[in-house]
């Protein structure tokens, strides 16, 4: 079985991307297959490289407070690309109310600041195994 292809971007001009370096190599430790697409990207970007790299999940960090933005123009695009068994996670700065209303759009979850690297890597095992075919 291949491993685990996941996409890590930063969306956008946020020019933090320490959390997003963290996380790609947490990934990584657990036997991920990650791919960086560094800083400043635009949803067609991510959604373009999710597809080139035939990646199992997408997963933007974001701190500029931009996600009503973003993940629902990411989610648009990988509709029009019929990636529909692609995860769309995430972590940053985003309240609970915005949390709610990306989640009903079908971003997966989304992680606050601190949150564990365990439980990302768990979530991402998880949801893959479940939803993936490989």
């Amino acid at each position: 079985m291949r491993p685990i292809r996941v996409l890590v971007a930063k969306v956008g001009l946020d020019g933090h991307d320490r959390g997003a370096k963290f996380i790609a190599s947490a990934l990584r430790d657990a036997g991920m297959e990650v791919i960086y697409t560094g800083l400043r990207q635009t949803p067609e970007m991510v959604v373009n490289s999710a597809l080139q790299e035939d990646v199992d999940a997408i997963g933007i960090s974001i701190l500029s407070g931009a996600h009503l933005t973003v993940f629902p123009k990411i989610m648009k695009l990988m509709k029009e690309k019929e990636m529909n068994d692609v995860l769309v996670t995430g972590g940053g700065i985003i309240p609970d109310e915005d949390r709610k209303k990306l989640n009903e759009l079908g971003v997966g979850k989304l992680f606050p600041p601190g949150a564990h690297t365990d439980d990302i890597v768990s979530y991402i095992k998880e949801w893959v195994k479940q939803n993936r075919n490989f």
